[in-house]
């Protein structure tokens, strides 16, 4: 399956990866508003001539990782080459080494895809999980997929957030009991992971995804 959506001339190419798992038509239409020309792909082989990639994602980080399986390879090959990923929630956590969640669920040699060195952890203590509702954006370095958010609420539904081994990699933050991690990057700066939801995120998801689609137009 490749299904093009949109109609409006593209600031960028964008592929959204089909594997099962991913709120693929409300990010589609987040991603249109944003100006981009959107395709839903299964086929690991499209990633290479888009000028952008999102991985989106709902569930569990062990069955993200089986069903994402057959893009990892393509995914791995375009982050080393520059090619801008944005990694949606679950996605987001995908982009790391390591999580607690395979752990508890017997998964423990599940290995993501270790674009960003760290480990997904559960929330603590008596906090109500998952954590769901709009939380304050705190951006901690500048990059340009985060421009104009420092501030703004976005929307999160999540049990697991993501450890960065290096503090670096850590753009924004938020705070549910604990500050945790809200977007983070890759060394390079072209791997980009939000554990909010952007396109459910009002405005300010609007904007970033604005923020992607350029990045992803100029890269």
């Amino acid at each position: 399956m490749d299904t093009p959506t949109g109609g409006q001339t593209p600031a960028a190419d964008i592929v959204v990866l089909d594997y099962g798992l991913g709120n693929l038509r409300s990010v589609t239409r987040g991603l249109e508003r944003a100006g981009a020309t959107v395709r839903i792909v299964d086929d690991p082989e499209a990633i290479q001539s888009a000028d952008g990639v999102i991985l989106p994602g709902v569930g569990a980080f062990g069955d993200g990782m089986e069903n994402a399986g057959p893009f990892r390879e393509a995914l791995l090959e375009a982050a080393e080459a520059g090619q801008p990923i944005l990694g949606i929630c679950l996605g987001m956590q995908m982009l790391l080494t390591t999580s607690e969640e395979a752990d508890r669920a017997g998964q423990g040699d599940v290995t993501g895809l270790d674009l960003v060195p760290g480990r997904n952890v559960k929330f603590r203590g008596d906090l109500k999980i998952p954590h769901m509702g709009w939380n304050e954006l705190d951006v901690k370095q500048s990059h340009p997929v985060i421009e104009g958010i420092d501030g703004g609420y976005a929307y999160f539904v999540h049990s697991y957030y993501g450890v960065p081994e290096d503090t670096d990699s850590i753009l924004v933050t938020s705070e549910y009991g604990v500050e945790f991690p809200a977007v983070i990057a890759n060394e390079a700066g072209n791997v980009i992971g939000t554990q909010f939801h952007p396109e459910k995120s009002g405005e300010i998801g609007l904007r970033l995804l604005k923020n992607f689609v350029a990045f992803a137009a100029d890269a």
